[in-house]
């Protein structure tokens, strides 16, 4: 059996937290326990192995990483809010009773908006989306169960198929950490792209809630993207040729 060197085991703690997001060399030094200058040597050769981008005074893992869903909340925030305006209109229409809410850091925009909309029933898969319509006089909720993702804080797995198999929506509103008209939706796991896929076959319509960052990025499972699918980015709706 191979024993691990102080450096590897280091190298291996430091890969751990940069697919967690970006970091600088002073707090993976900090972090750690070691010195600037160990850390900047460790990543120099990381970098030359491929495993980690190196970046102004820190590093980021190589390949997408997606960041956790507390910092993705900040990132695109006017966007986002831009979105969730175009999203909302869509909820004007008396015939929408039942929506599916995606985990995500757009759809919780949206779901703020809808806390006083105690004619409709949501149901979601994200653990935020929840909470925040879980009010007096809000929509009605349902959680769909499952293995709880730690960065998008959004259920997958066989018990969140089971219960997605069973519900039927009017809309579909869905998240994804990229979007390309060719491909689809990109999602960071298979079970991701799979729970996307399922609701998606359960709604009248789906509305993907997306801005234009996530055009085009390289992530490595994706769902199909259907002719007749909406596509609402910051600049408002268009509709999937």
């Amino acid at each position: 059996m191979a024993i691990r060197t102080g450096t590897q085991k280091r190298r291996e703690e430091i890969l751990a937290l940069l697919k967690t997001g970006s970091w600088t060399i002073s707090r993976l030094a900090r972090e750690l326990d070691t010195s600037e200058s160990t850390i900047r040597r460790d990543l120099r050769d990381m970098d030359d192995a491929g495993d980690v981008i190196r970046t102004i005074g820190g590093a980021t893992a190589a390949g997408y990483v997606e960041p956790p869903l507390g910092q993705r909340m900040e990132l695109q925030a006017e966007a986002k809010d831009a979105i969730a305006a175009w999203a909302l209109a869509r909820l004007s229409d008396p015939s929408v009773r039942t929506i599916f809410l995606d985990a995500g850091s757009t759809t919780v925009r949206l779901a703020e908006r809808i806390r006083s909309r105690g004619d409709l029933t949501v149901v979601t898969r994200g653990l935020e989306i929840a909470l925040a319509l879980a009010v007096p006089m809000g929509p009605k909720v349902i959680m769909v169960g499952g293995e709880v993702s730690t960065k998008s804080h959004g259920t997958t797995g066989a018990l969140s198929d089971h219960a997605l198999g069973r519900i039927h929506v009017d809309i579909a509103f869905l998240g994804a950490d990229a979007v390309d008209p060719a491909k689809g939706l990109g999602e960071p796991t298979l079970d991701e792209a799979h729970t996307k896929e399922l609701i998606a076959e359960h709604a009248r319509s789906v509305i993907v809630l997306a801005d234009s960052s996530k055009a085009d990025r390289d992530v490595p499972a994706w769902a199909p993207m259907p002719e007749g699918w909406v596509w609402i980015d910051e600049d408002g709706p268009r509709t999937v040729p």
